[in-house]
């Protein structure tokens, strides 16, 4: 995770949190699940926030577990979720989750916050905590022509996409599209893709 994104987080959580809960719902990417995880999978919303996707998804019969690098976001996770459990995990490591444990993972614009060197290893990481048969839903603000910073600090990384595609290959690919948010009006690319393999 990019240093600088992350004291972003943690310097004013409070806001970044009540932004997010504010947007219009992002009714795109609940469609988006709805077609595609697997109904009653335990599910990994990676880069959490302030815990709003990961509500919904428990709420809508996907079990979730929430996971952010920003224990500012956390508090405030779990300050509006009790009932979720909400646990900190840095990408690409993800060091606190063990293979195969999920059936679904959620990674919503998160990615595009790594230095561009880490993408690979970081979508690696996300299948490898998939079983075999599930299903990785990826997305991130697509940046044109190079590296960008918003008035908070927050790094916008310019990468080829092949960074991505390269670490899904081998998977069924459902999804790729480039479309404009529902949420945010940000212009954001969305993959959704099968973990090959029988279901665990």
């Amino acid at each position: 995770m990019d240093e600088a994104t992350l004291k972003a987080y943690d310097r004013d959580p409070g806001s970044f949190a009540e932004d997010w809960e504010t947007q219009p719902p992002p009714s795109d990417l609940y469609a988006t699940v709805q077609r595609f995880f697997i109904p009653g999978g335990v599910t990994a919303d990676i880069g959490c926030g302030s815990g709003r996707d990961a509500a919904w998804l428990d709420s809508h019969g996907y079990p979730a577990q929430g996971f952010d690098a920003s224990e500012g976001l956390l508090r405030e996770a779990r300050k509006r979720y009790p009932h979720i459990t909400f646990k900190a995990a840095t990408l690409p490591e993800l060091a606190v989750i063990t293979d195969g444990r999920f059936a679904n993972v959620l990674c919503e614009t998160v990615i595009m916050h790594l230095p561009p060197n880490d993408v690979t290893p970081a979508v690696q990481r996300l299948l490898s905590i998939l079983h075999s048969g599930g299903v990785l839903y990826l997305s991130w603000r697509v940046t044109e022509g190079h590296d960008r910073r918003d008035a908070h600090g927050r790094l916008y990384a310019s990468f080829d996409p092949e960074r991505v595609l390269h670490a899904l290959a081998g998977t069924e690919m459902l999804l790729d599209e480039q479309v404009d948010s529902v949420s945010s009006g940000k212009l954001i690319r969305r993959i959704a893709v099968r973990k090959q393999g029988v279901q665990d």
